[in-house]
């Protein structure tokens, strides 16, 4: 159940301190972790101290950015509306047979660099990614500031009348020559999973007003309702890849940032749905083994379900221990990774580039939790000064390594 978490303020010169009744509504987060490790912070636990002045660090940099909109691109979408998000395919590429290179060729893993020219990619993830080391500091150390900023950040992205980013991504992922926007631009967008987390790290600040919340509900609603409705929408909803995982994680944060149980239920029945059509009988997920970095494609797909999971808990359905009816779940998928990841197994998919370890964190943390996946916990502490005590990590779980 929920915990009373007592925030202590420092104003002036003077000390005091401020009982609130301060619940951080997260979903993918673990709140009741989160409300430990608050408490070590306010004991001065030497353990947990380095991660927190580094969080504290990054939040100090995180108040210079921004803010940004989406009014800030240099190319008009093709509405003619700056307020409408556009983005391109990052693996599409001019065709050098063509004299103007169109229609763009596809170069599976390989990003073309044309992507920065359109600043609301470029944007979106930073905004939200600092919006939540901000939230998240705010949660540990009470200081209004770093509430202040994460504020002005969403309200000028998603709330202010001049600068909004209208709740749609019809224009997502264009492929030069060939579409000005496409279902697969949704995953752009999953970092709003992350978001909405921050959204609930703020509950006590006075920063964030009912009035933001409400705007924000408002805003998710009506992105929810495009995603749903929408022909890019449906498309992506159709995915079989981990493209159609994130678009039932992204679904599923909203739908309970929303409070809209009866289509958070929905999701969750359809993730499992999902997972028992993109795994096969060895655990694998065939579709992203075709990648190019396969690996990358794996996890990342296998990090979906998982948030998914985690997730799933607060619309009354847990499925993290369930198993589907042709015998997949999400601990197969893990019993099966897990070798690769430590090095037990040599990789026998596509992998052009050299593998991030940090992208299976979220992975190795949950297998852990769920499943007392030790060798988990030995591949999160054998993989040096990335996990070292100063690493953010620490602040999000109550797991100790």
């Amino acid at each position: 159940m929920k915990k009373l978490i007592w925030i202590c303020l420092i104003g002036g010169v003077s000390n005091y301190c401020t009982a609130q009744k301060y619940t951080a509504r997260v979903f993918v987060l673990s709140e009741k972790a989160l409300a430990a490790n608050k408490s070590k912070i306010d004991n001065k636990d030497a353990l947990i101290m380095p991660a927190y002045k580094q969080l504290l660090k990054d939040a100090d940099k995180a108040l210079k950015f921004g803010p940004v909109s989406v009014m800030g691109k240099k190319h008009l979408p093709p509405s003619g509306d700056r307020h409408d998000y556009m983005s391109l395919a990052p693996y599409f590429w001019p065709d050098p047979a063509k004299p103007d290179g169109l229609p763009y060729i596809r170069k599976d893993g390989q990003t073309t660099p044309e992507v920065k020219e359109y600043l609301d990619k470029e944007y979106m993830p930073k905004l939200c990614e600092s919006v939540f080391t901000l939230a998240l500091s705010y949660y540990f150390s009470g200081e209004k500031v770093y509430a202040d900023h994460a504020a002005k950040l969403m309200k000028v992205w998603f709330l202010d009348t001049a600068t909004r980013m209208n709740p749609n991504l019809e224009f997502a992922q264009a492929i030069k020559g060939v579409n000005t926007g496409r279902g697969a631009g949704m995953i752009d967008s999953r970092h709003f999973v992350k978001l909405i987390d921050a959204i609930g790290l703020l509950s006590a600040s006075k920063s964030w007003t009912k009035t933001d919340q409400e705007g924000m509900q408002k805003w998710f609603h009506d992105f929810l309702q495009w995603m749903q409705t929408s022909k890019n929408g449906r498309d992506e909803m159709a995915a079989k890849n981990n493209h159609g995982a994130w678009y039932d994680a992204q679904r599923l944060s909203m739908a309970l940032f929303i409070d809209s149980a009866d289509l958070a239920k929905k999701v969750v029945a359809n993730s499992l749905i999902r997972l028992d059509k993109q795994m096969d009988e060895q655990g694998n997920f065939p579709l992203e083994m075709e990648r190019t970095i396969s690996l990358h494609y794996t996890v990342f797909a296998l990090n979906a379900f998982l948030a998914i999971s985690e997730m799933s808990a607060h619309s009354g359905a847990d499925i993290s221990q369930q198993v589907t009816p042709s015998g997949k779940s999400l601990k197969k998928a893990i019993d099966v990774l897990v070798p690769y990841l430590s090095g037990n197994k040599k990789w026998d998919g596509p992998q052009i580039k050299e593998y991030n370890q940090e992208e299976s964190l979220p992975l190795l943390l949950a297998a852990y939790k769920n499943y007392d996946c030790k060798a988990c916990l030995a591949i999160i502490k054998s993989v040096g000064k990335d996990y070292n005590q100063s690493a953010r990590v620490h602040l999000l779980t109550d797991i100790a390594f």
